[in-house]
């Protein structure tokens, strides 16, 4: 209890001394323990579980931190109050930035931690409850045994988290267990107080199984289910009205220190034994692991059989864990649920991860929270943009999708998009599948910087050079093209000799640039040194040509495109369509198109990443003459407004906050537009069922030209 702690430890002058007298006594039976022991060492009971088993590494324990835990284990703090998973964010709060990062290691919140445990579980519990509760049907002694048969149910339920933690899943899914089962307890006896030294508890955390590769996670998750269970075994005796005794600890949860993408889950728990599975796997994108975490991928997750093995470089590290559920719950009715990045549901990751999932493994994705910021309650939280997906080998009739806005779905099917459409995968195409013109990267120098200027250096080199005016040309990257603050480039491509040999500092630029390029050890680079003074890979335009962006901000509703004259040099991170009329214009800016976009494209960190899988893959409408016509309105009008604004920059003009009224207007016209030429007008009412209807065309696209 805490005040025998409090007195015991007030009375010993070294603390440190005092905690190992101690944390030894707890750890013996009565029976073997030293009877010359002091007696205020021996009132403490063996507590048993392990949990104070070996030799324990206890520092140096100030006066000051002594008069802290003393203060805090006073009679005035309620420890039976705490939330036993606050140890998940103590933990978390401990770790250095790096080690947090590299390990992808996030701790839920209380709230995202049942976005995850309640559709997978205790909603469908808390119905059943309630329908033997409220069934008028019932006569009082099938109501009792119905209770009976409940209660017994809830102590058969087995669960797995394969990358506890500190436990926090576990902790609240055995808390909310545990309060589903006092309440079971309180109408089972109403009000009559059980037989003395009865147990009516059943539910108990040797019912809870978990992995972790840190040991000191490992060793909270145990104390915090500990606790858990201590608190829950308090609210018992409050509904029975008597004691029940908690130690020696009776039960232990399996949590196996280990590597979940490494061991059987069957040797921590059998599947065969195991009813649900739910976690929050680590997050490491694909480009930011290590290459132990590489070879978790490729060796224990990736069937070599199944054509993906040469694509684990673009998976996160997340995907590991849902190979190995797929794997583990094959021929079973386990359901399991995961928060994870929303990059698995998004790009090129999708057709890697999920048609092997749900074409090899039968799997079903039963429920889905679309896009949503993941919190906790750490004080440094990480911002990580995630999902939640609840899947198994049943197909529930009940599914459901809950979108960004909180707005909940229910819908007769989830594709890996987490759309209420087909089981497609969007494929990466080397042509567009509808017949619109081929869209291309900017172009790429590969240079060390020799061929780019800044504004100074396109002042001094015009200065000391006039002639190379008519070769230096304005140059954009996606962020420059946004913000309308264009660098510069040398732009050789008609340059003749004459006009170089008069360029001496120019020809020092080319000369950096060849022996940047004959010391690559990339072929396409080497052998472009033969050419240094061009830019390795050119595309420009020759005409007026459309400009995209290939990363914009997820707070944009459009992405904001525009033409650029062919005197602007396109850089490598802005997508180019010469000859783009404004039909193609007014597709492209549509919310039809984004609503595509956003489901299809990858992503950078939150932002979107408009690349050529979005665009050559996007289902084109067929319109009418007039249809088409009203298209092109639209669009131009679009630019005429945007033309009234000069000294706004296209982020400033589509920045939610400050996107004029009148260009809003615009953008809704040309919505409406584009729907009436796909025949969504009237029809389709939410962002959702816009893609499920696109994800139909796209489908019956792919069977008619059998790609």
């Amino acid at each position: 209890k805490g005040s025998e702690f409090h007195d015991y430890l007030q009375g010993e002058s070294n603390t440190r001394m005092a905690l190992i007298r101690l944390f030894r006594i707890l750890d013996q039976k009565e029976s073997e323990r030293d009877p010359y022991t002091e007696q205020v060492l021996l009132d403490f009971p063996y507590v048993n579980g392990g949990l104070f088993a070996g030799d324990i590494e206890i520092p140096q324990i100030t006066e000051e931190i002594k008069k802290l835990v003393l203060e805090d284990m006073s009679e005035q703090l309620d420890w039976s109050k705490i939330s036993p998973t606050i140890f998940g964010a103590v933990f978390e709060s401990t770790l250095n930035p790096e080690t947090r990062r590299s390990g992808g290691m996030h701790y839920t919140s209380i709230r995202d931690i049942h976005k995850v445990i309640d559709p997978l579980f205790l909603d469908d519990l808390q119905t059943e409850f309630d329908n033997i509760l409220h069934d008028t049907k019932l006569s009082k002694p099938k109501r009792q045994a119905a209770l009976e048969a409940f209660h017994e149910r809830l102590a058969k339920l087995h669960f797995l988290d394969p990358a506890c933690g500190s436990g926090n899943f576990l902790t609240e899914t055995f808390l909310s267990l545990r309060r589903m089962e006092n309440r079971v307890i309180e109408n089972l006896l109403k009000g009559q107080t059980v037989l003395e030294f009865a147990n009516p508890v059943k539910v108990s955390i040797g019912q809870f199984a978990g992995i972790e590769i840190n040991d000191f996670a490992v060793t909270v998750a145990r104390t915090a289910l500990w606790i858990a269970e201590s608190q829950m075994i308090k609210e018992t005796e409050n509904i029975v009205n008597q004691s029940i005794e908690f130690f020696p600890l009776k039960t232990d949860a399996k949590i196996v220190e280990g590597n979940a993408l490494r061991m059987d889950w069957n040797d921590v728990i059998s599947k065969y034994a195991c009813n649900y599975i739910m976690g929050n796997p680590p997050f490491v994108g694909a480009r930011f692991q290590n290459e132990a975490q590489k070879a978790d991928l490729v060796n224990s997750c990736f069937d070599k059989s199944n054509n993906v093995i040469d694509k684990v470089g673009f998976v996160d590290y997340v995907g590991g864990w849902y190979y190995k559920a797929a794997q583990y719950i094959n021929g079973t009715r386990i359901q399991c649920a995961f928060v994870s990045t929303n990059s698995v549901c998004q790009g090129e990751q999708v057709e890697i991860i999920w048609n092997t999932l749900l074409t090899d493994y039968k799997i079903i994705i039963n429920f889905a929270y679309r896009t949503f910021i993941w919190n906790n309650e750490a004080t440094d939280q990480a911002h990580v943009h995630c999902i939640i997906i609840g899947f198994s080998q049943i197909n529930k009739f009940n599914k459901f999708i809950q979108d960004e806005k909180n707005n909940v779905v229910n819908v007769s099917n989830i594709n890996a998009y987490l759309v209420d459409a087909p089981n497609c995968f969007i494929k990466r195409l080397s042509k567009p599948l509808c017949n619109i013109p081929k869209i291309t990267n900017g172009n790429r120098p590969y240079d060390d910087g020799n061929l780019l200027l800044t504004e100074n250096d396109k002042n001094e080199l015009i200065q000391k050079e006039p002639i190379t005016k008519k070769y230096i040309k304005e140059y954009y990257m996606g962020d420059d093209f946004l913000q309308n603050k264009p660098r510069y480039c040398l732009w050789l491509v008609d340059c003749p000799p004459e006009d170089l040999k008069r360029m001496p500092t120019v020809r020092k630029r080319i000369e950096a640039v060849y022996d940047m390029r004959i010391h690559s050890k990339n072929k396409s680079t080497y052998k472009a040194a033969e050419n240094s003074a061009l830019f390795q890979t050119i595309c420009q335009p020759k005409t007026n040509y459309l400009a995209s962006p290939m990363i914009s901000s997820q707070r944009r509703r459009y992405i904001p495109m525009g033409y650029m004259t062919p005197d602007k040099i396109a850089g490598s991170t802005l997508q180019i369509l010469p000859n783009a009329n404004l039909y193609l214009f007014g597709i492209m800016e549509s919310n039809v198109h984004m609503a595509w976009m956003r489901t299809v494209a990858g992503r950078l960190k939150s932002d979107y990443r408009y690349t050529s899988i979005v665009y050559n893959s996007f289902p084109w409408p067929t319109p009418t003459d007039q249809q088409k016509a009203k298209i092109e309105t639209t669009a131009q009008a679009i630019l005429d407004v945007r033309a009234k604004y000069p000294d706004s920059s296209l982020a400033d003009l589509y920045d939610p906050l400050l996107m004029p009224a009148d260009l809003k207007k615009a953008h809704k016209a040309n919505d409406r537009a584009v729907m009436e030429a796909y025949g969504m007008w009237g029809k389709v009412e939410s962002e959702s069922e816009c893609v499920a209807w696109l994800f139909r065309m796209y489908e019956e696209l792919t069977k008619a030209e059998g790609k």
